[in-house]
């Protein structure tokens, strides 16, 4: 099947002489797979999700369970789809299709799935790969699985999965990784008062002991079968009801452990607006924080742990609100680019539903044109992809806004609500209650201090009536704090109950496992911004260049004017070593809070984020970890977007900015000589494998081959100081096999992985 490049350069065998050559001699290869030729180019799971982008669901077709044969895919009132349905859907800007199918109703007694409907699933893959899209495909709808015994059905549910996994892993053996295996949709206790939620008689440990044990499985079944792709096929496992709002079904899930294995979850969030009895009208200030809570946390559960998502399923459904939907859209999709997960559009092509909730309605799959209203929700989506201001995987939501608070000594504390709580243990989901008017905290926020799942404050009259739940408006991540504001709550609580004189008392709630340390009512927090691209009136750029071995690193401080006060971007080149983390100092005003994020380039500028408060002695030592920046970005920035000191200095009367200096800790780079070209060893003009058989003769047979004095400094392409080696040809050959490119010599210690 087709394949498609994404930088990741195949293995090929060195050259014949060389390897002769190279085997007389004691040193270790790269690693073992330098002579294997690699069947195509391999992404990892991450590279995938990010390449995923953005999917849609072809809803209530293969998935419907009416009529029979192939019938059923017309049994819920959709067309057949064409390639013209899937051309359209590439013509959006979707670059991913989910392919819902209902196996169940095509299988004999012996598990064996119907020829024919095996036939149509594979046309409609085919529909999409044609259009070199990424596809999922699933099990969905299958009543073997969704049933009231699910506690207790793990065996025959175990039989089935594995023939259909099995089937469907020949069926497409050859299909390279733009095809994704999703092992089921949404397993659950169907028909129970814990179907969609883990109320108290629900046998949790028993619900998720299955599930996990169902996605190993799936796992262990693909993983079986022959072929290309067995072992880097990204294969997806939801949790219990592949919940994307519950901490407790997300925490209980035990991933198989495969580096090519995500988690599916799915997210119609907020509830309230997007299929529930909220207001659809507009999408509030209330809305937006439920909607960043909920995101966060999947980005807390999984992403943070180096587990990569794919949100399955996500709609706003139709109410006639064209304009709020497309606010949600926005603020959805601006939120999961940040934190680095592909969302897929769930469409039903629902029409004019008489249960509105249920009115996912965005492509006329009777035309293949999108519908005007629902049209420009999309519109609004990829609008939020193509704005280069918000990164892949940047985690901070571009225009969320910054605060910094008072510590919380200096609040009135609240006493008594220390402890640790479960929301899924009964009786120990939360604090005890605390007797509270709103006048005491009105004007200020309440802080709470946890570890854990993020809190949540519930609030009640008197007669533990009026229950009203507030999320945080913003958690200080590193510190643990989440902050509530009176704002908030005085709306959330009116819109239930009316005038908050009514309110009496409120207890802070877990999400998931939650430990409280203390909780104060404090002054409001006062707005950072984070500029990262000066819009200025008038700039100056001063340059301060500072030694460091044989290397030199140079700061650039821009000062830009505007308005009435001053900011500084400090940005500082840096060579990246291999090291998994990165040092710097950060000099100024102490106690000052600082922040900024490590940059670079893989195909679209991406950061990593960093913040901390000066010390007393006016420094501040950062580590940040840079794992993720791939191993073939060379290069970085790190920079310093905003203090508050720099924010706050009109009020202080400050007319100039605290000077800000940074020092990285970088490996100083192997000095390089512009008249040397590297690598061109034997002077021809050219670096190529020659290059590294002249320096494998010279050094076999130092009397009959010699390197001039230019080609021994030409050849010294790791630049270590130790002269020519074997080690020096080897990185020549890895120029021909394009992992890396003359450009990049002399090496220094960027490959440490050939000491």
């Amino acid at each position: 099947m087709h394949n498609k490049s994404k930088g990741i350069k195949r293995i090929v065998s060195i050259s014949a002489a060389a390897v002769c050559m190279m085997s007389a001699l004691n040193f270790a290869p790269l690693n073992d797979k330098m002579t294997v030729d690699a069947a195509d180019d391999i992404m990892t799971a991450f590279e995938i999700t990010k390449d995923m982008k953005i999917g849609w669901n072809y809803g209530n077709s293969l998935d419907a369970t009416g009529k029979s044969g192939l019938d059923t895919e017309i049994s819920w009132g959709n067309p057949k789809a064409t390639q013209e349905t899937f051309d359209a859907i590439k013509a959006k800007g979707f670059n991913t299709v989910r392919i819902p199918t209902t196996w169940y109703n095509h299988m004999d007694a012996n598990n064996k799935i119907d020829a024919e409907w095996m036939a149509r699933v594979h046309e409609v893959v085919d529909y999409c790969y044609k259009n070199d899209m990424y596809v999922i495909l699933n099990i969905h709808h299958e009543e073997w699985i969704n049933r009231p015994d699910f506690d207790t059905a793990y065996d025959e549910m175990s039989v089935k999965l594995k023939a259909v996994w099995k089937q469907i892993a020949e069926e497409f053996k050859d299909y390279d990784q733009h095809l994704i295996f999703e092992g089921m949709n949404e397993p659950r206790a169907a028909g129970t008062d814990y179907e969609w939620w883990l109320a108290p008689s629900a046998p949790k440990e028993k619900l998720f002991e299955v599930i996990n044990k169902l996605n190993q499985d799936f796992v262990d079944t693909v993983r079986s079968v022959d072929s290309p792709y067995k072992d880097t096929r990204l294969l997806s496992c939801p949790p219990y009801c592949a919940s994307g709002t519950d901490v407790n079904m997300m925490s209980a899930l035990e991933l198989p452990n495969d580096p090519y294995v995500a988690v599916s979850v799915h997210a119609y969030s907020p509830y309230d607006f997007c299929m529930g009895k909220g207001d659809h009208s507009t999408f509030s200030e209330t809305y937006i924080t439920d909607l960043e809570g909920i995101l966060k946390t999947i980005r807390k559960q999984f992403i943070d742990n180096n587990i990569p998502v794919i949100l399955g399923e996500f709609s706003a459904s139709n109410y006639n609100n064209t304009e709020a939907r497309c606010e949600w859209a926005t603020a959805y999709i601006s939120l999961a680019k940040s934190y680095g997960f592909p969302c897929v559009l769930w469409d039903n092509d629902a029409r004019g539903n008489s249960d509105q909730s249920e009115a996912h309605d965005y492509l006329d799959r009777d035309t293949n044109t999108w519908y005007e209203d629902s049209g420009q929700v999309v519109d609004a989506m990829m609008a939020v992809l193509d704005d280069d201001s918000i990164v892949w995987g940047a985690k901070d939501f571009t225009t969320q806004k910054q605060y910094t608070h008072d510590d919380m000594s200096k609040g009135k504390e609240i006493t008594d609500v220390a402890g640790s709580y479960d929301s899924g243990v009964e009786g120990k989901e939360g604090s005890p209650a605390k007797v509270i008017k709103f006048s005491e905290f009105d004007g200020k926020e309440i802080a709470v201090k946890y570890t854990g799942g993020d809190p949540e404050l519930a609030f009640m009259d008197a007669e533990w009536g009026g229950w009203t739940t507030v999320k945080p408006y913003y958690i200080d991540e590193k510190n643990g704090i989440a902050y509530f504001s009176s704002d908030d709550i005085k709306t959330a609580w009116e819109s239930n109950n009316g005038s908050v004189s009514s309110l009496n008392s409120f207890i802070i709630r877990a999400n998931g496992k939650t430990t409280v340390e203390k909780a104060a009512i404090v002054n409001k927090g006062v707005v950072v911004d984070k500029p990262d691209k000066p819009n200025t009136s008038t700039t100056t750029t001063t340059t301060q260049t500072t030694a460091s071995g044989n290397s030199s690193n140079t700061t650039t401080t821009t000062t830009a004017v505007t308005g009435d006060f001053k900011f500084e971007v400090v940005k500082l080149p840096v060579t990246l070593t291999g090291e998994k983390t990165i040092k710097f100092t950060v000099e100024g005003t102490p106690t000052a809070s600082v922040g900024g994020g490590i940059c670079y380039d893989d195909g679209e500028w991406a950061s990593i984020d960093w913040d901390g408060n000066i010390g007393k002695d006016g420094k501040l030592e950062m580590e940040v970890d840079i794992s993720k920046i791939p191993a073939s970005v060379k290069s970085a920035e790190i920079q310093i977007w905003w203090s508050n000191v720099w924010d706050n200095a009109t009020d202080t009367g400050i007319d100039k900015p605290a000077k800000v200096s940074v020092s990285g800790n970088t490996k100083p780079t192997t000095s390089k000589d512009p008249d040397i070209k590297y690598g061109d060893a034997n002077e021809d003009g050219d670096v190529n494998v020659s290059d590294a058989v002249l320096i494998m003769q010279a050094l076999s047979n130092p009397d009959e081959y010699k390197l001039s004095e230019y080609g021994l400094k030409a050849g010294d392409v790791i630049g270590n100081g130790d002269g020519v080696t074997a080690k020096d040809a080897l990185v020549i050959q890895l120029i021909g096999i394009n992992i890396i490119t003359a450009e990049d010599l002399p090496l220094g210690d960027i490959m440490p992985e050939l000491d």
